[in-house]
């Protein structure tokens, strides 16, 4: 594993959101690698409750956020070019499944999460890998900001698309994607690293009954919490897997962001489709064996997974805090 990763998370927390930075906050409890900072954008829920949702997490995980630890800044609250949705079905009116849990200690941090992202690739030139696993807003926006971005950041892991895999808020478009388009096009156009981890690797991972009965037994604060919210997830959820479980899909970003070789992955140019009647928000690559020439920076995009290291992994870093 890496140990020397500095992760600027932008997400819309939610509740995988939520177990993705409970297992980020272990990683940084282990010394294996260090937050920068957290920025939130509309998706699943707006982007200031998305923030208190942030440093409730982070406070439970024994991490200082805030003013005084890890700056948790508000970002886009709406995308480029349509309106906005919300997740709610999915993650509870408060992003949490619905646990209307207390207010945190700390507050955000000022300035938006677009500005922070430039601000911190800045500061720290080519030590930064921006962990995207909510819509690509702030960071479309950032790329706005400063035409020198791409050069400053070490790289982007985004969880969003899908292939082969069928769409899960369209036919065919996965939902961060869908929910900015534009700005996804925009993130896959620039001149840097981007990985990406579709639908395609992050369904296989889905954890079922085992699982979350483990979790389940476990009587600390942070389990009882985590067991709490994935209750609500894997409602929301077992009609989709036919069974009961759950898919954490951003922990799966996280976890490649720190050790690439947990996964299999392709390299292609990856575009958007913006128009389609049916398609928009589509993620398209050209998978024929003679492609056409492409002037896009391919695109590392995960075909697979060591599902069973991801869900012990995971299982362990909830579990350690």
């Amino acid at each position: 594993m890496t140990k020397d990763r500095v992760i600027l998370f932008d997400c819309d927390t939610g509740i995988d959101d939520a177990l993705t930075l409970l297992y980020l906050a272990s990683l940084v409890r282990a010394g294996e690698a260090e937050l920068a900072g957290v920025g939130t954008v509309h998706g699943n829920i707006d982007p200031l409750t998305g923030a208190l949702n942030t440093l409730r997490v982070l406070e439970a995980a024994g991490l200082e956020a805030g003013e005084k630890g890890v700056p948790v800044a508000v970002g886009a609250a709406r995308p480029m070019a349509q309106d906005v949705h919300y997740a709610l079905d999915w993650h509870g009116r408060d992003g949490l499944g619905d646990t209307d849990l207390p207010e945190p200690a700390g507050r955000p941090a000022p300035g938006s999460a677009a500005a922070q992202i430039v601000r911190m690739a800045r500061e720290r030139p080519g030590e930064l890998t921006l962990l995207a696993t909510g819509p690509l807003t702030n960071l479309g926006a950032a790329l706005l900001l400063d035409e020198e971005l791409p050069s400053l950041v070490r790289e982007v892991v985004v969880m969003g698309g899908a292939f082969g895999h069928p769409g899960n808020i369209t036919t065919h478009a996965e939902a961060n994607i869908w929910h900015d388009p534009e700005a996804a096009d925009l993130v896959f156009a620039a001149d840097w690293p981007v990985v990406l981890v579709p639908l395609d690797a992050t369904h296989p991972t889905a954890v079922h009954d085992g699982w979350l009965d483990r979790l389940a037994a476990h009587d600390s604060p942070v389990a009882r919490f985590a067991t709490r919210i994935l209750e609500f997830y894997a409602d929301a959820y077992t009609p989709t897997l036919r069974r009961r479980g759950a898919v954490i899909h951003d922990a799966l970003a996280a976890m490649l962001a720190v050790d690439p070789g947990l996964g299999e992955y392709v390299q292609r140019p990856v575009r958007v489709e913006l128009r389609g009647e049916l398609t928009r928000g589509t993620t398209v690559w050209d998978a024929r064996s003679l492609p056409a020439d492409d002037t896009r920076r391919p695109v590392k995009v995960a075909v697979g997974s060591d599902v069973e290291a991801f869900q012990e992994r995971l299982l362990a870093a909830v579990l350690s805090l």
